[in-house]
């Protein structure tokens, strides 16, 4: 086997400028996922029927959609109905494609979170005269959001690895500085292995940092 590893090594000084714009994408993305999924979990969660249907077609869509098609149909054909878009950039294209497909997931995520929180602690905080904005604030979005934060923590690894498809538009992230590099050097063994390393210690780094997470905010539950 030839493996270059003069090369090889030299391959993470290149593509390490590039990680920042992969986290950009996928903080941003997670951000607006997260807060566009707790909403239709809330809002589902008064089973109004119509508001349940809608959010349950728009739920199957984006679940159904791939990333790279879904950013195809946002980047190229959007535009070609609303010529304001054509002025949109490929980062643009790309948070909003991740937002609306990752919220379909977290939304699902987020209600099975909020339907586990007992129902009466909910009748309890109204009974002794709460609101019924004040017991989600004060008592049911805490528990649920640390019940639905392994499950969240997931899907931003998955939206870190998924964002790798902003490069088919023309996003210079971590996989388009793989690509460009082998196009010189035509060694695209030692370069994608750079490149997936990256990714690895990325998901083990923010891995552990969820993990301190998870044991800070579970303590008040403890027994």
């Amino acid at each position: 086997m030839n493996f270059n590893v003069n090369y090889f090594l030299s391959v993470f000084p290149q593509i390490l400028p590039y990680l920042p714009v992969t986290l950009f994408i996928t903080i941003v993305s997670i951000m607006f996922a997260i807060i566009l999924g707790l909403a239709i979990a809330l809002l589902r969660s008064n089973k109004i029927i119509i508001i349940d249907t809608l959010f349950a077609l728009f739920i199957s869509l984006f679940r159904g959609i791939p990333s790279v098609v879904l950013l195809f149909i946002i980047y190229y054909g959007l535009p070609q109905i609303f010529p304001v878009l054509k002025q949109m950039g490929a980062t643009t294209a790309a948070i909003i494609c991740f937002s609306l497909k990752y919220s379909s997931y977290l939304a699902e995520i987020f209600r099975a979170s909020l339907e586990s929180v007992d129902h009466g602690q909910k009748e309890a905080g109204l009974t002794v005269g709460l609101s019924k904005i004040q017991v989600y604030r004060g008592i049911i979005l805490p528990q649920a959001m640390v019940s639905a934060l392994p499950n969240t923590g997931n899907m931003f690894i998955s939206l870190l690895k998924d964002s790798s498809v902003a490069f088919f538009v023309g996003v210079q992230e971590l996989l388009a500085a793989g690509k460009m590099l082998t196009a010189n050097s035509l060694l695209y063994f030692e370069t994608y292995l750079a490149v997936g390393i990256v990714y690895w210690l990325t998901v083990v780094i923010y891995s552990w940092i969820q993990k301190q997470l998870e044991q800070k905010l579970t303590v008040p539950y403890h027994r």
